[in-house]
């Protein structure tokens, strides 16, 4: 048989369009490769349960200052001794100085805070005696006051007059003081605003609602027990304010917890 070529032209891509046709009908027969399943997505992990947070528990509980106030400064007087009555005491057979009276340069506030915060006698953090003086020990303050007290009493060096002495012979009056117009008020219509005992008691120890009726008593009145709750009150106050910060700072406070 003879095959011209224009019979072998068109055959040859008759015979690639067969072959294309099988190939499509063989794929749709076989089974198509299996697909893999997606690996499934890891289950998150659980929250954990948060612990709870335990309540604090107050380190201070109920503060109580009755120590404060029975522990002695000296030897048979007590801190409560020198508070109530509130009374400036003079002993003329012991050496001048707060609480024995006054100096100019006596650190009254310095004193009167320590017998009232520490435990006189206890050893701080650094092992020093607790004492009156504690605070007024600390260096905290300038090394000398700017204007120097001159021999610690009544003036001061550098002429500034701490209480001034008579100066000369000052002329007198010509007259008797007829146009001067003096109170006749009775002692009744006025009010005492500060106390000459111990003068931090009244600033530290005694609420604002109750200091005018305080600095106006008697000591009549604190022998009586007029101010004891006061005073017991605001101290407390001051110590569950100041307990932990004097702690921290290595003192021992005379106030107690129950």
């Amino acid at each position: 048989m003879t095959i011209t070529k224009r019979a072998l032209a068109l055959a040859t891509p008759l015979a690639i369009a067969l072959t294309l046709t099988a190939c499509d009908d063989n794929n749709a027969n076989t089974t198509p490769p299996p697909t893999a399943a997606p690996a499934p997505a890891p289950a998150p992990a659980p929250t954990p349960t948060p612990t709870p947070t335990p309540t604090p528990t107050s380190t201070t509980g109920t503060v109580d200052v009755s120590q404060c106030l029975t522990q002695e400064v000296a030897p048979g007087t007590t801190v409560a001794d020198l508070i109530i009555p509130d009374t400036l005491t003079l002993n003329y057979g012991a050496a001048a100085g707060f609480p024995n009276g006054r100096r100019v340069g006596d650190p009254v506030a310095n004193v009167t805070e320590a017998v009232i915060l520490l435990k006189l006698g206890a050893k701080t953090r650094g092992g020093a005696t607790q004492g009156a003086l504690t605070f007024q020990n600390l260096p905290l303050d300038v090394p000398r006051n700017d204007v120097a007290y001159a021999q610690g009493d009544r003036s001061m060096a550098g002429g500034y007059p701490w209480l001034g002495q008579a100066q000369g012979s000052p002329p007198r009056a010509s007259s008797a003081g007829a146009n001067f117009n003096f109170r006749s008020q009775p002692d009744t219509s006025y009010v005492r605003v500060d106390r000459m005992g111990m003068p931090a008691v009244a600033t530290a120890l005694i609420g604002t609602n109750q200091k005018i009726p305080y600095n106006d008593a008697d000591p009549a009145d604190d022998v009586a027990g007029q101010f004891v709750n006061e005073l017991t009150s605001e101290l407390t106050k001051i110590h569950a304010g100041l307990r932990d910060d004097l702690i921290t700072a290595g003192f021992v406070p005379c106030s107690t917890t129950k």
